[in-house]
């Protein structure tokens, strides 16, 4: 290791540490308490202490804490220090006295709260709220003035509509949380927050609509949020793999969005959203196979037209995963259920190939798949150009090279449009990998192979759950009242209720428990408690 690393890391360990406990309590000097937040804080410069002198015949101090860019320091001057300097004449007394009046009429801002003890006061004032600490008093005033820059309500990009609301999530949950609110204006649309990252302390709340939704997967929500033991929460992704109830599955067993709208209709039907502070994408549960492959518009164009839409979706996702599959089954084990006319034209092609279908159709696969992420990580302005340029460049010059020939190059070009057309894309991501899965079995055993493909790949997503509601739900087991909302749309005025697996209906859930999360939770990210009732982390 270099030298001046070690040297770094030496004089990082030598750096004053606070001597006290989380959980004790302030100190009643008001120099004590300034000096224990400098060096907790390694007297960070964003930290702001403003030091106020109040009663002037005592000379009692008040001390304005805040942490810069994440309050909003316009409420801090007009709420919190003009009423301060203004009314100074009013504070007199002991410092427990000045205390409550500073609560009662001091600062003028909703949301005063107090804090105790020095984990209170440190996660309050990380979460941007601004502290006041009198000279001679114990405790500090919190006062709600979160802020700071943020960015503003747009329209969502990864799910884009041609009709329908244009607003989307930002990173503040709070937002996120205004914005549903305002679709559904009913008490019974209820809120639970709670902290998830020992180092993070991220703020996390489920939302869900009391008397609709199963209490059983409230519970279960709740109850695997909360045996999260993770250092740090940085997007929903984490919460997502940490609560999923199957990990060896390339499908997503989470639906995830953007759209207030989508939040707002899925909560409607009886599913748990849960938000995470800091990411414009809110997580659904539970999640149907189905789900996926349906788009908000569906709700917004007529009845007809959604459903030919998703029959459409449907079959792009089928062609998707079996489209280069079938075409190396046909040509190399099955050339004669292709048309003579075809088959001679295919032949000549790929006479000056030297390899074989399989190897030609993993070769053009990769290579498409390599240019896609090119495109998704270069600068917008060059990203769309490399991928269709370098898409044409590539194509035309592999089939004169004689690498591939142009069906292939067709297949593959099908294939790839087919999956941009699946509306989520965790699930086009999913179709993307199994898609090799089919090309090896169909080299291997021709139609045959893609044949049990099929049956492996549906006795796979029927054994598949989340959250306890079957993920082929409802086709199997079969739900002929919940059709009317799958592959095709009824009309509104015909459809009743909706999704009935998952709304507040004890006999549609099959089993007495919900089935614990397989991996990751059972391998020890969670606290668990021994026989004898201690906690044990594994």
């Amino acid at each position: 290791m270099p030298s001046f690393f070690r040297t770094n890391k030496r004089q990082q360990q030598e750096q004053p540490k606070p001597n006290m406990h989380m959980k004790q309590g302030l100190y009643t000097s008001l120099n004590e308490n300034l000096d224990t937040i400098k060096q907790k804080t390694g007297n960070s410069p964003d930290i702001t202490i403003r030091t106020l002198n109040i009663d002037v015949e005592r000379k009692t101090k008040i001390a304005i804490i805040y942490v810069e860019g994440i309050v909003d320091e316009n409420n801090i001057n007009e709420f919190i220090v003009e009423p301060i300097m203004e009314n100074q004449d009013r504070y007199d007394g002991t410092p427990q006295q000045l205390f409550d009046l500073l609560a009662g009429h001091g600062v003028s801002l909703g949301g005063i709260k107090i804090a105790s003890n020095w984990e209170d006061f440190f996660q309050s004032l990380m979460d941007g709220d601004t502290l006041l600490v009198i000279d001679g008093d114990n405790k500090a005033l919190i006062a709600s003035t979160r802020g700071g820059e943020q960015r503003s309500i747009e329209e969502p990009e990864s799910q884009v509509s041609v009709r329908g609301p244009r607003d989307g999530f930002t990173e503040s949950i709070l937002t996120n949380l205004a914005l549903v609110r305002r679709r559904i204006k009913n008490p019974d649309l209820w809120v639970e927050s709670m902290k998830i990252g020992k180092k993070t302390k991220t703020d996390v709340s489920i939302m869900y609509l009391n008397g609709v939704v199963n209490p059983r997967i409230v519970e279960e929500v709740r109850s695997r949020l909360t045996k999260i033991n993770i250092d740090s929460i940085l997007e929903s992704g984490y919460i997502e793999q940490l609560i999923e109830d199957q990990t060896l599955t390339t499908f997503p067993t989470l639906y995830h969005t953007e759209r207030p709208d989508v939040i707002a209709g899925n909560v409607l039907e009886g599913r748990v959203a849960i938000f995470i502070d800091g990411t414009p994408f809110v997580l659904l549960a539970p999640a149907v196979f189905i789900q996926f492959f349906q788009s908000v518009e569906d709700y917004y164009a007529r009845f007809d037209i959604a459903s030919a839409l998703r029959f459409l979706r449907s079959l792009n996702f089928l062609i998707s995963i079996i489209a280069p599959a079938v075409y190396i089954g046909a040509t190399t084990f099955h050339q004669e259920m292709i048309p003579t006319e075809l088959l001679i034209i295919i032949a000549a092609q790929r006479e000056s190939v030297p390899f074989p279908a399989f190897v030609e159709a993993v070769m053009m696969e990769i290579t498409f798949e390599i240019l896609r992420e090119a495109g998704i990580r270069m600068p917008r302005a060059v990203g769309s150009a490399i991928s269709i340029v370098g898409a044409l460049v590539i194509g035309q010059a592999a089939v004169q090279a004689g690498i591939v020939s142009p069906a292939m190059v067709i297949i593959v070009s099908i294939t790839a449009i087919a999956n941009f057309a699946t509306p989520s894309f965790a699930m086009a991501i999913s179709a993307r990998l199994i898609r090799f899965l089919f090309m090896g079995v169909a080299a291997i055993f021709g139609f045959y192979g893609v044949i049990l493909g099929i049956i492996f790949l549906a006795v796979h997503l029927c054994s598949l759950r989340s959250f306890g509601v079957p993920y082929m739900t409802p086709f199997a087991p079969l739900s002929p009242g919940n059709l009317g909302d799958t592959l095709i749309r009824t009309p509104l005025w015909a459809t009743r209720e909706k999704a009935n697996l998952i709304m507040n209906d004890e006999e549609n859930l099959h089993g007495e428990h919900m089935p614990s999360p397989k991996p990751p939770i059972n391998r020890g990210m969670v606290t668990r408690r021994n026989k004898k009732g201690e906690k044990d982390e594994k």
